[in-house]
């Protein structure tokens, strides 16, 4: 098994906001989630442990929902602490390898994780790099005190990759503070390969750095983004013997809505409108309700699927607002709730997300009860 430890416990003061660097919006969505996505898009990680500060594990699994990964763990005060306490919480599974990937990277270039892995088989570990281009030069005061000699210099990289026993034992061994795992392999006389890094793989650390990452997401050839609206509309009757699911929150109610998944029909609107502003079609293109793998779905998978559209445009969401139409329940007090919810499956803040009701003055069906309508609207930035 190959296992993959995020760190997002860091605080990133030089990035001069008053949110960590790894919370920051690209393209719309969490850089932490953006990282996560590039670790797990081809397939050989297995087991992704995220390790985050005290106080933001809920923050952080809410930013990674509809990701495969394990419960958040607390990190330490420094780097090597929280790389230790995440591989503490790994040792259970047993992994083979692990690699460690600080979460204000975004972008893993094609090849870099096959190639860390592939140097395993003949190194205890394995770090991305690029050789240094650049004459450097040592200074104090303002004033250059000599010339560095570049020749065999290089700029290291995440993820770095190591065989999991060994990477653990070089931790408990340390007595002293690594400024990367690496170096504590290098401590402990382990031989750690250098495979080819990329110019696109930014360690997010001042705030025109995310401008410059937004550039190598957009897909090629593209040269900015463009708004796209979207609308979407559902209808579901109300009957009973069934949970009442709106916008992801279950609302007690004696009656709920018929439909072949959980018919939740906040959801089932704005997926439609997401889908339309992609002009991808709508919900029964990509989820047919003839197909009884989706009876009683969980419709926050089709919401998931519809941002996974979105990232996968390299478009971005500027904001949702749904309208839920009906007599009874209240919205009202549930609004909020629903809005987090929201928020929370689709990985964007909840300042993009409105939720709001109104009636039809007892008018039509919905004004007899007899169902629930929605109305939903998104905007988009998409790639021209």
């Amino acid at each position: 098994m190959i296992a993959a430890l995020l760190l997002a416990a860091g605080r990133g003061e030089r990035f001069g906001a008053p949110e960590p660097k790894q919370y920051a919006r690209l393209l719309g969505r969490p850089v932490l989630r953006v990282a996560a996505e590039a670790l797990l898009a081809d397939g050989r990680i297995e087991a992704l442990q995220p390790v985050c500060a005290a106080g933001e594990e809920a923050r952080v699994a809410a930013m990674l929902e509809g990701l495969p990964h394990l419960p958040p763990v607390t990190g330490g005060a420094t780097r090597q602490a929280s790389v230790k306490a995440g591989l503490a919480a790994l040792a259970s599974l047993h992994p083979s390898g692990v690699l460690v990937h600080d979460a204000a990277r975004p972008v893993i270039p094609d090849g870099t994780i096959p190639a860390l892995l592939a140097a395993l088989e003949q190194h205890a570990g394995a770090i991305p790099a690029q050789p240094v281009s650049d004459t450097l030069k040592r200074g104090a005061e303002g004033v250059i005190g000599e010339t560095v000699p570049r020749a065999g210099l290089f700029r290291a990289q995440t993820p770095q990759a190591f065989r999991f026993d060994t990477l653990r034992a070089a931790h408990e061994a340390s007595t002293a503070e690594a400024t990367d795992d690496a170096q504590l392999l290098e401590w402990i006389g382990e031989s750690v390969a250098l495979v080819p890094g990329h110019e696109s793989n930014v360690k997010i650390t001042f705030p025109e750095d995310l401008a410059r990452v937004e550039s190598n997401l957009l897909p090629l050839g593209s040269s900015r983004l463009l708004p796209r609206i979207g609308t979407g509309f559902d209808v579901h009757r109300l009957v009973p013997g069934r949970a009442l699911i709106l916008c992801g929150v279950t609302i007690p109610h004696e009656l709920g809505l018929d439909g072949h998944s959980d018919a939740d029909v906040g959801i089932h609107a704005l997926c439609d409108a997401i889908y339309g502003a992609l002009a991808e079609g709508d919900i029964g293109r990509h989820f047919p309700p003839s197909q009884m793998k989706w009876r009683d779905a969980d419709s926050a998978q089709f919401l998931v699927h519809a941002m996974e559209r979105v990232a996968a445009r390299g478009a971005m969401l500027v904001n949702a607002d749904v309208t839920l139409i009906c007599e009874q329940p209240k919205i009202g007090p549930h609004a909020a709730e629903m809005m987090a919810r929201l928020a929370a499956i689709m990985g964007v803040d909840i300042g993009r997300i409105g939720v709001k009701a109104t009636t039809t003055e007892r008018l039509g069906f919905p004004g007899r009860g007899e169902g629930i309508a929605c109305q939903a609207a998104v905007s988009l930035m998409v790639p021209d």
